[in-house]
């Protein structure tokens, strides 16, 4: 009975050994646990930090883009080397409109480099114009009147939207009625 009595005694012990390194890798597993569980909402807020910030991104590009005008059809380097001057005598015979004062641009170009062959389909070119209301004018004729044609161009007329303000409009036109399109 004695040896039966000292194999449980040393079973018991062996078990108590074992229980005490559970309890010291659970201790360990909770402190990891807890670390983790505090990376994982440091990321979160960041993630929320992330999302704001480029809700802010495409507000600002907006607002830089909004007296831009994107203009698809014209012929690549019929243009010439001024951009500008070509816009000016071409966009009022297009629109129909009579601007007083004539047109002015901050800045306009081609998007994307110069094809070599000149074969496929021409980039755009964005015109910032220097009067918001004149911009206002060109968006208002394009709604009314979707290609404008003028001799050997056939024009559409659109804003400068950044990319996102792009994916979400897509997104809205796909869910929105017929009537809407």
């Amino acid at each position: 009975m004695d040896a039966s009595i000292s194999f449980l005694t040393l079973e018991t012990k062996s078990m108590r050994s074992d229980i005490a390194g559970f309890q010291s890798r659970v201790t360990g597993l909770e402190h990891r646990m807890g670390t983790l569980e505090a990376h994982v909402t440091a990321v979160q807020d960041r993630d929320q930090d992330l999302l704001y910030l480029q809700s802010k991104i495409t507000d600002l590009e907006g607002r830089s883009q909004r007296d831009n005008v994107r203009l698809f059809g014209f012929p690549e380097n019929e243009e010439g080397s001024d951009v500008q001057a070509f816009l000016g005598s071409v966009l009022p015979k297009l629109s129909l409109l009579t601007f007083d004062p004539p047109l002015e641009f901050q800045r306009e170009h081609r998007v994307g480099p110069k094809h070599p062959d000149g074969a496929s389909r021409p980039h755009p070119i964005i015109a910032c114009l220097l009067r918001h209301v004149q911009t206002r004018q060109l968006l208002q004729a394009s709604q009314n009147q979707d290609l404008f044609r003028m001799e050997k161009y056939e024009i559409r007329i659109t804003a400068d939207y950044s990319k996102d303000t792009n994916e979400r409009r897509k997104a809205f036109l796909a869910l929105s009625s017929p009537s809407w399109r």
